[in-house]
């Protein structure tokens, strides 16, 4: 349930809200088949975010990045631009680490270990190393947690998380067809999104009538692999009055918060209860809001089912009303609260999450970079005309929240909002 303003207000630490803000964002293209190294990826989004930032190499001091699989060290990408970094950690966390990441940039630039911090993920996830599969195949030997998880048929995520899925099917009535609603929202959002890899709009019959992937999953549940970079600048607010884009201020952060138990979380609460029940109690009080004041959310959409479970145990709706939430119009362009306003991880394509922080952070600059013509000022004329290869930005949008998703017993969040 969303937490009384009082509430919020009464147990909030301010000292930090507002203190830091994001004051750039770039990205490569989405593709499959980049023919590119994943050091050459991230090398062409940090500068695209120190172009939208309005900065020089010689100003970056600190470097952050979720490095895993086919990625690349932060110093190698640093010393490609001629930075010294006064500060840097790689970091393995999957889709919870952006927010996460972004919570250690603030704390080491509040330490004094550093001024400016560039986060990024860079990862040819279609044409190097693909995370989706089973990997049944593959010659890496069983071991670790994986000699309890693959007896039981746990291997690719889709997997893992499916016993989730289907106990709130199970729990509260929960539809396919209810959830395939999240996949029919971001696709209409992302035919808005000249940069998505799949543009096409499709319809709750089209989702549940592809195949079957691992129930109650079909294909057109799971998100899209591709190639592909991003990265986000963070700073302080005072810095940031200086820098070249509109401010955007961090109202709250939670970095990799979790359930009793990570690895079977089932044993410590329900199955279908995630780690956002968790850390909203971080959330809403360090944010000073509550899910009632937020214009549009970025939910984790690896799955539309992750969307739906996020959203619900975060507070936008009562517990067991998830389907209904997603299914009612709600997260559509034009709805009380759009969700993945660029089309996500089920359309836009795959980043580990970081890419729906560019997208909120265009969002309440209120220049979400569709079809609308550009002004004298630089800036799109948004038309609010959310019909196909239209606008996409959401109509006076003041504060969004992050919700990032590792696993059902792992989770990240952030609040932003419009300096």
């Amino acid at each position: 349930m969303p937490l009384p303003r009082e509430d919020v207000e009464a147990t909030t630490p301010k000292f930090l809200r507002d203190k830091y803000a994001i004051v750039g964002v770039g990205e490569t293209t989405y593709t499959r088949g980049s023919d590119k190294s994943t050091r050459a990826l991230a090398s062409i989004a940090v500068r695209n975010a120190m172009v939208d930032a309005g900065l020089k190499p010689s100003e970056i001091d600190g470097m952050l990045s979720y490095q895993f699989n086919d990625s690349v060290f932060s110093p190698f990408v640093a010393g490609d631009f001629g930075i010294r970094l006064n500060f840097y950690m790689d970091v393995f966390g999957g889709g919870s680490s952006t927010e996460a990441l972004i919570g250690i940039a603030i704390g080491v630039i509040e330490a004094g270990m550093c001024k400016t911090v560039v986060i990024f993920r860079s990862m040819n996830g279609f044409s190097q190393v693909r995370i989706g599969g089973t990997g049944v195949r593959s010659a890496v030997p069983v071991s670790g947690d994986m000699l309890h998880s693959r007896a039981y048929g746990w291997q690719s995520a889709g997997q893992s998380f499916a016993p989730s899925f289907m106990r709130h099917m199970h729990d509260f009535g929960t539809t396919a067809e209810q959830v395939a609603h999240v996949r029919v929202a971001h696709s209409h959002h992302a035919s808005n999104n000249p940069k998505a890899y799949y543009k096409k709009r499709i319809t709750v019959e089209d989702v549940v009538g592809s195949r079957m992937i691992c129930k109650p999953l079909h294909l057109l549940d799971c998100c899209v692999e591709t190639d592909n970079a991003n990265a986000i600048i963070v700073t302080t607010a005072e810095r940031a009055k200086d820098l070249k884009q509109p401010l955007v201020q961090i109202r709250g952060v939670v970095g990799r918060c979790s359930k009793p138990r990570v690895d079977m979380h089932y044993q410590t609460g329900p199955i279908s209860t995630v780690a956002g029940r968790y850390a909203r109690e971080i959330l809403w009080p360090n944010a000073g809001v509550g899910p009632d004041d937020v214009d549009l959310t970025g939910s984790y959409d690896a799955f539309t089912f992750t969307t739906m479970l996020q959203l619900e145990d975060y507070g936008f709706c009562k517990k067991g009303d998830g389907g209904h939430y997603v299914s009612d119009g709600t997260i559509m362009l034009g709805g009380k609260r759009p969700n993945n306003t660029s089309g996500g991880h089920l359309c836009e394509g795959y980043t580990h999450g970081i890419a729906m922080v560019i997208e909120n952070v265009r969002q309440l600059r209120h220049d979400a970079d569709d079809s609308c013509p550009i002004g004298p000022d630089g800036r799109r004329q948004h038309t609010y005309d959310y019909r196909e290869g239209g606008c996409r930005q959401v109509k006076n949008a003041e504060v969004s929240a992050n919700l990032g998703w590792a696993m059902p017993g792992t989770g990240s969040a952030m609040v932003m909002w419009r300096g």
